[in-house]
């Protein structure tokens, strides 16, 4: 095993040290970044989409999905509800973001925004 670690807490707690996604590796997002980023997603005219899972399954490629992507959603503050209203509903739960490419037809970003409770 090398001697190098990538980040500290990797040995001494492996549940809570588990990445995922963009931005993973820094503090969790303020509600300003979350903002930003949902702006950004809307200027590229990406697609949002909403996805949950439980911690202990977040490592799996499939995730749930919360109702159908926001086709065509501009609007800031309706994606932040409905990011609200999954995390909201499934407390527990890692909930994503994420913003589709229409024209690259796969996703261009996804970020967790909340983290749920680790196993």
């Amino acid at each position: 095993m090398s001697e190098v670690q990538d980040y500290n807490s990797s040995l001494s707690d492996a549940a809570q040290s588990r990445k995922y996604e963009t931005f993973s590796y820094l503090p969790p997002l303020s509600k300003e970044s979350t903002r930003a980023q949902i702006q950004y997603i809307v200027d590229k005219g990406w697609n949002p989409g909403i996805e949950h899972t439980e911690p202990e399954n977040a490592r799996s490629n499939y995730w749930y999905m919360w109702k159908l992507p926001m086709f065509g959603e501009t609007d800031v503050d309706a994606i932040l509800a409905e990011l609200e209203a999954c995390h909201k509903a499934h407390p527990d739960n890692h909930v994503r973001l994420l913003g589709f490419d229409n024209f690259a037809q796969s996703a261009g970003t996804a970020m967790v925004v909340y983290r749920g409770k680790s196993v």
